[in-house]
């Protein structure tokens, strides 16, 4: 999903997951050619072809438990290495890259919003220090993907560059500010940014991109419009979603029976407790015309359900694999695997598209554009002086 938001203008040389359904499914839509379905630990730096522009990485918050152990992957088969998830190893292959001379220029790293506040703070701490210590410059921005597709969706975005982006200044002066801009920068990532080391401060970039176009599209606009009878909840199903509502929930449904027009609305199960400290489950509505944030199909309650109202007629059934991948601004054509937990985990582990595709073309695209320019002038340059 983030090459398919970078676009046609950009060339995959290497892609890799250790999930043989996701790998089927890039191949799927991208050809197998650069796709390796492998364990990111078992990887060396010897399988990477040539020096990438860009390095785009996800990786799960919880694969920071090792934190404050990057500087112990200097020997891919340490006992650190093997028990530390993905981003450690993964960084492993960056450090690799760095020493023979083809470091990525631009390093990417996506992750959920708890990543700012994991462990007081820490795992964003050792994020920020594995680039600081290999001569990267960097920041990071939180962006919500409600900006861009009716779904509530915040991600923090780790922007990493390597010291040869700085031929052109006046480029990296155009994309930072000098200080924090509300809009990409919240409150949680600037405390989290307050607990780094002077270091990494000293390295750090106030990243800032231009405000995206205010979104047009609303949740009601990637609702299938034929749905089979079979997919749609039994009236007794719906019923007992409308009993699991705290009157503040149903009283928006009935708000939603007043509209005079059909109303559609997006729907989780969550464990609540009650004044007496008990736990319950309950549906929670919203009708703001945004979907709640997408997640991988562990059990019914991770799946959203869409509510649909038009007076006294409600129905409800499970968001459509299709409508998890619009959500996530993913075209029609763009292959899901068939089976339903599979599609909807695609799109509910992934990477919004329409974000991935505004931060290349105000980001990524004008540092690399610069500094293929500047690399063209020292080259004309030194032929000058060679003629001299």
């Amino acid at each position: 999903m983030a090459r398919a938001g970078l676009g046609e203008a950009w060339a995959c040389l290497f892609a890799n997951d250790f999930d043989p359904m996701k790998v089927s499914t890039y191949a799927a839509n991208w050809g197998n050619e650069h796709i390796l379905c492998e364990d990111v630990s078992k990887l060396r730096a010897t399988l990477l072809p040539g020096r990438a522009d860009l390095v785009w990485a996800s990786f799960p918050c919880q694969d920071l438990s090792l934190a404050g152990d990057y500087l112990g992957l200097g020997s891919a088969t340490s006992a650190v290495l093997t028990r530390s998830g993905t981003f450690w190893p993964f960084w492993s292959l960056m450090r690799g890259l760095k020493q023979e001379g083809r470091g990525p220029r631009i390093i990417v790293l996506e992750n959920v919003y708890g990543a700012m506040t994991s462990r007081g703070g820490a795992d964003f701490s050792a994020i920020c220090s594995a680039l600081s210590g290999s001569d990267y410059r960097f920041g990071a921005i939180v962006v919500d993907a409600e900006r861009f597709v009716p779904q509530s969706r915040q991600r923090v975005f780790f922007i990493a560059i390597d010291a040869s982006i700085f031929a052109r200044e006046q480029t990296l002066q155009q994309i930072t500010a000098t200080a924090p801009i509300q809009d990409w920068h919240p409150s949680a990532l600037l405390s989290a940014y307050c607990k780094l080391t002077d270091t990494a401060k000293r390295k750090w970039l106030w990243w800032n991109p231009p405000a995206p176009p205010k979104r047009q599209m609303k949740l009601a606009d990637v609702v299938q419009d034929l749905t089979p009878e079979m997919l749609w909840n039994s009236d007794a199903e719906t019923a007992k979603l409308l009993h699991m509502m705290t009157p503040l929930h149903r009283a928006k449904v009935t708000a939603a029976q007043l509209a005079g027009q059909p109303v559609v609305g997006c729907l989780y199960k969550r464990t609540r407790r009650d004044v007496n400290g008990v736990k319950h489950q309950r549906a929670e509505i919203r009708f703001d015309g945004i979907a709640g944030c997408l997640r991988t199909p562990g059990g019914g309650s991770s799946r959203q359900t869409l509510l649909m109202v038009n007076g006294p007629v409600i129905r409800s059934r499970l968001l459509s694999a299709r409508e998890a991948a619009r959500l996530m601004g993913l075209p029609d054509s763009y292959v899901l695997p068939p089976r339903y937990n599979d599609a909807y985990h695609v799109a509910g582990d992934g990477v919004c598209v329409a974000v991935v595709r505004h931060l290349s073309e105000s980001l990524f695209e004008p540092m690399i554009q610069a500094n293929t320019e500047s690399r063209h002038l020292r080259a004309h340059a030194e032929c000058v002086s060679a003629l001299v």
